[in-house]
């Protein structure tokens, strides 16, 4: 009983936190941008503007829910959810510490793997359904951009597997007692950390959302809680990523002297912040350009960095 109530609380205490964390990085990706762009951010709300974030969601909540009489209702109410239904499961197998996680499964990275994969039914199925031709060019470039970049992703971690031994994320996280994946697997840190930006579609690849040439992409028609649902499922990508990358490249929860969570925490929050420098200082490239770089630069580097990683293996580790 006392085991099913401690589980009850971590989940509780996990949805509860990173839904939190997704409304902060709201306002902290404003001051950020702010601070790097030499101008102000949110500072008019509360102190430092941290009731922005609640003005905003108000703002969002009391706009109309409209849906356009031309779509597909029930697809289009479906879509949002999608979208943060497969994040937050995908959270499930995040080792936190060695103690905090919802379920510690010996596959955990396939079932990041695979839900993670699921957003793209949630773009797909929102330009689809909005029968508008802003949203479906929007929903296209995203299927297309995740479909590809999916691929790499999943051929970057092998190296982590190899090295490891294991699917199992806690078991990640104990191989890198003395060094940290990122140092022998830093290709395959760079693919992840592309294969990521492309996943949860942010600047500088938010070509599904470009403003400039699809008013707003896949979720044009989208307003009220299913367009913040949208917005929360992206910062909630944000924060899945730089999650994952801190457990298979940065040693998790490992680090001297202070608390395994703490160590955990500073390291996603960087991560974090990196995300968001990313979107202060990179132009956005031409759709042609993204998936070149897919299909041309990283699939070899990807396939060099698991062929390189197997031999040295084989040749001084067999």
């Amino acid at each position: 009983m006392n085991q099913v109530l401690l589980s009850l609380i971590i989940v509780v205490g996990i949805l509860v936190a990173m839904v939190a964390m997704a409304a902060g990085l709201i306002w902290l990706e404003r001051r950020l941008l702010g601070l790097w762009q030499d101008r102000y951010g949110p500072n008019r709300v509360g102190p430092f503007g941290l009731l922005q974030v609640a003005a905003d969601m108000i703002k969002i909540f009391f706009k109309q829910d409209w849906v356009p009489p031309f779509a597909d209702r029930f697809v289009f109410v479906l879509a949002p959810g999608i979208i943060i239904a497969s994040v937050l499961m995908s959270f499930a197998v995040v080792p936190f510490t060695s103690r905090i996680m919802v379920v510690d499964l010996n596959f955990g990275l396939l079932f990041f793997l695979a839900f993670s994969s699921l957003g793209v039914y949630s773009v797909a199925l929102a330009g689809w359904s909005s029968d508008s031709k802003y949203a479906l060019f929007g929903a296209l470039r995203g299927v297309a951009q995740m479909l590809s970049y999916e691929v790499f992703m999943g051929l970057s971690l092998m190296g982590v597997v190899m090295l490891s031994g294991t699917f199992d994320l806690a078991g990640i996280v104990d191989a890198q007692r003395r060094v940290w994946f990122i140092v022998p697997q830093f290709a395959g840190f760079l693919i992840f950390l592309a294969a990521g930006v492309a996943e949860v579609r942010r600047l500088p690849l938010d070509l599904p959302e470009a403003e400039s040439e699809l008013v707003a992409g896949y979720h044009t028609e989208y307003s009220s809680l299913k367009f913040g649902m949208f917005f929360v499922g992206e910062y909630l990508g944000v924060v899945l990523i730089s999650a994952f990358i801190t457990v298979l490249f940065l040693g998790g929860w490992r680090g001297p002297l202070l608390p395994g969570i703490v160590w955990f925490c500073v390291k996603t929050l960087m991560l974090i912040c990196f995300f968001v420098l990313m979107r202060a200082a990179l132009p956005r490239p031409r759709y042609d350009q993204l998936m070149a770089v897919a299909w041309k630069v990283l699939l070899p580097l990807a396939l060099l960095n698991l062929l390189a990683t197997a031999a040295i293996l084989l040749a001084f580790f067999r």
